[in-house]
């Protein structure tokens, strides 16, 4: 079995900001210098010893959790980010 690093979740992660045409970064500089969150944005979240994926619910930096788990295994979340890139294709 082929181990699933960080970057392999990254490439899901990128390909569904492009299926989504949402912006490829979580943070943007404003015009007055200050970052703001790029609503629509997917990004991986790191923690517990575990990865998540979200995505950018306002300017202010609050988020969701699409798949509505917390944070997982990787190998556990590229497989629910196949499925979940499967039915946004299939759409």
């Amino acid at each position: 079995m082929e181990r699933i690093t960080d970057k392999n979740l990254q490439a899901l992660c990128d390909r569904i900001n492009r299926i989504k045409g949402a912006p490829m970064e979580p943070y943007s500089k404003g015009e007055d210098g200050r970052y703001v969150a790029n609503v629509g944005n997917y990004h991986l979240s790191h923690a517990y010893g575990g990865v998540s994926l979200e995505c950018m619910c306002n300017e202010g930096g609050g988020v969701s959790t699409p798949l509505g788990f917390g944070h997982i295994t990787k190998r556990d979340l590229w497989n629910r980010m196949q499925a979940y890139i499967t039915g946004l294709e299939d759409r």
